[in-house]
């Protein structure tokens, strides 16, 4: 009866890993859109401190992703456990507010104003003004992005609590704590790489051989445009997602599009219906920038702070 016993409980733990492993790997397919606008933000926040101190601030931004990862875990577990209706609303928030920040990239060049070009300017003044206090820039630029991090993870948390809060409460705890472990030393690690691209492509254009030096120069070349196309990556990524969310959440839509796309084969079956979640993205983004746009006008000091 003992071995009988071992081996059902062998079993469970097996199925119940084999559950954590599906799961984890739907999540983290329907959190990668949220990844490239991670990258590409957190390369963006990290740079411009100087170059021995890169890496640490990258350090330093991870464990701060740690913490709010530490803080949303939890807090999306006791979501699941106690009001699990909250699920849905939170979700199609998130996908909302995907849209929502793609759009704002896209209309940036066009909305942002004379403060911000000024704010800009005094940055890059900063980083070569020898008066200027770099330990408070390099904090400020640390608590920066610690709360974009703080965005970007709840984003993840969410949609990974969407795919998985039917499960058990067991699955639901190492599934999401796998996400958190794996997008930050992933997302981190990346980050890391991405700033020291330019110091490894220096050092290796300076070396004797001309294949490494000519190796060394396209690494130049080519990091300015590899942060650029995970930029566009992720704004596409955004619309995809966050529109993915939206129209499954909203089943009018959802049955709209089955309705646009069906009897389509082919390469264009499989991809028209997610082109169509993200120009639905693209609307819902727009109106909820117009909406913000508004708001913030009507709000007191608001627009000047913006």
């Amino acid at each position: 009866m003992a071995g009988t016993s071992l081996f059902m409980l062998l079993d469970d733990i097996a199925s119940m890993l084999d559950d954590v492993a599906t799961m984890t790997k739907v999540a983290t397919k329907k959190t990668a859109g949220v990844l490239g606008d991670d990258l590409a933000l957190n390369a963006q926040q990290v740079t411009g401190v100087r170059a021995d101190r890169e890496l640490p601030v990258v350090w330093a931004v991870a464990k701060g992703s740690l913490l709010n990862k530490a803080i949303l875990v939890p807090a999306a577990l006791a979501i699941s456990a106690f009001v699990p209706w909250l699920i849905a609303p939170l979700l199609m928030l998130g996908g909302a507010f995907l849209c929502f920040e793609g759009f704002e990239k896209l209309a940036h060049k066009f909305l942002h104003g004379k403060e911000e070009d000024e704010r800009h300017a005094e940055a890059v003044r900063a980083r070569i003004d020898p008066e200027v206090d770099l330990v408070a820039f390099e904090k400020d630029k640390i608590k920066g992005a610690i709360r974009t991090d703080f965005i970007l993870s709840a984003e993840i948390i969410v949609i990974a609590l969407g795919v998985v809060g039917g499960m058990p409460f067991g699955t639901q705890i190492a599934v999401l704590i796998s996400i958190a472990i794996m997008m930050t030393i992933g997302v981190y690690g990346v980050v890391a790489g991405i700033v020291k691209l330019d110091d490894a492509g220096l050092y290796l254009s300076q070396r004797a051989n001309a294949l490494v030096s000519a190796v060394g120069k396209a690494i130049l070349w080519a990091a300015p445009w590899l942060l650029r196309a995970l930029s566009v990556i992720g704004t596409v990524a955004m619309f995809l997602v966050g529109g993915g969310i939206l129209t499954h959440g909203l089943p009018p839509v959802h049955h709209l599009i089955e309705t646009l796309t069906a009897g389509i084969g082919g390469i264009t079956g499989a991809l028209l219906p997610s082109l169509l979640d993200g120009v639905f993205g693209i609307i819902v983004g727009a109106l909820v920038l117009v909406v913000v746009s508004i708001a913030r006008r009507m709000l007191p000091g608001q627009s000047a702070a913006h």
